[in-house]
């Protein structure tokens, strides 16, 4: 199995010339490029869950309940649904519907606009489409912010929630500001629990919603997900023998079957394929591809502002 042949492989840094040049390379001269991309993009996008993001927008739930992160605050058990869609509005929109406020993923995307292309993410936050990327390059193995389900659930549908998340937003007297984002609150005149009629029910069987995250075995995998993994399995099917460039991006060792397993393994397959990956402290490869591979071990925004330049 692939664990085992992770064995003294060298990291290297993103700074050194000769990998980036080795990247720059490879994107140019490749036939397609397939896009692993897990939360560590996220994060050199400005994505980040503590610190000053999660204090500007979270200081009464920090104060009240001790929640210490933004990540963490998607599991509290909150006392009520009032105060569950207080929290989960606030969370959604912030890491949803407001664009990374760095311009990784632009970059990304001006980086391989003009290949053949397409994405594979356990991100869940749209900042690809926010991004120019394809929809229909897309596959978003582990849900999306942007929609809810049955938390039963009773049928294999998910619902846009963008709507109704505004309205929980002003229900606690928060505000957006002019460019889409969520104003600073003024933590003296705001509510965390939103109006009880705005707890959302499901249509078919009246149960709660909840998130359409992979968090358990009640993960809805509606129509559209089954139809972004048939492409994504169409895609590599069509260029299985071509030169193809495997770009992972901030791919952790939390889901490493879904992406990074996966792509060590097409590389291994294909003597045609390199291997990227990109990620801060955790860029590494199998000594079977270590001759096919470029390991970038920093930043990843830096790096791709270093690769464009």
């Amino acid at each position: 199995m692939f664990s085992k042949m992770m064995t003294g492989i060298s990291t290297k840094n993103f700074c050194r010339k000769e990998e980036l040049i080795k990247l720059k390379e490879a994107i140019s001269s490749c036939d397609a490029i397939i896009l692993g991309a897990g939360a560590g993009l996220s994060t050199s996008a400005g994505f980040t869950y503590s610190g000053e993001r999660f204090e500007r927008y979270f200081s009464d739930f920090a104060k009240k309940f001790g929640i210490r992160d933004i990540y963490s605050g998607g599991f509290y058990p909150f006392p009520d649904a009032e105060t569950r869609w207080g929290w989960w509005s606030r969370h959604i929109y912030i890491n949803r519907y407001v664009k990374a406020p760095k311009p990784v993923y632009d970059d990304l995307y001006e980086l391989v606009k003009n290949k053949e292309y397409f994405v594979i993410t356990t991100n869940v936050d749209h900042q690809f489409q926010k991004a120019g990327f394809d929809k229909e390059h897309l596959f978003y193995t582990q849900g999306d912010y942007g929609l809810w389900q049955c938390s039963k659930p009773c049928h294999r549908k998910t619902y846009d929630n963008k709507s109704n998340v505004v309205k929980m937003l002003y229900s606690q007297g928060l505000s957006i500001d002019a460019s889409g984002g969520l104003a600073a609150p003024d933590f003296n005149n705001i509510s965390m629990r939103i109006s009880s009629d705005l707890i959302p029910y499901c249509p078919v069987c009246g149960e709660e919603m909840s998130m359409n995250l992979r968090s358990d075995d009640t993960f809805v995998e509606d129509e559209g997900w089954y139809k972004a993994s048939g492409r994504y399995s169409d895609f590599i099917e069509k260029h299985s023998s071509d030169k193809v460039l495997f770009l992972e991006l901030g791919v952790g060792a939390n889901t490493p079957v879904i992406i990074k397993y996966p792509f060590w393994k097409m590389t291994k397959a294909n003597e045609n394929a390199i291997y990227a990956c990109l990620n801060y402290g955790e860029a590494f490869c199998p000594v079977e591809i270590a001759d096919r591979s470029i390991c970038i071990d920093g930043d990843i925004g830096d790096a791709l502002k270093a690769i464009k330049a």
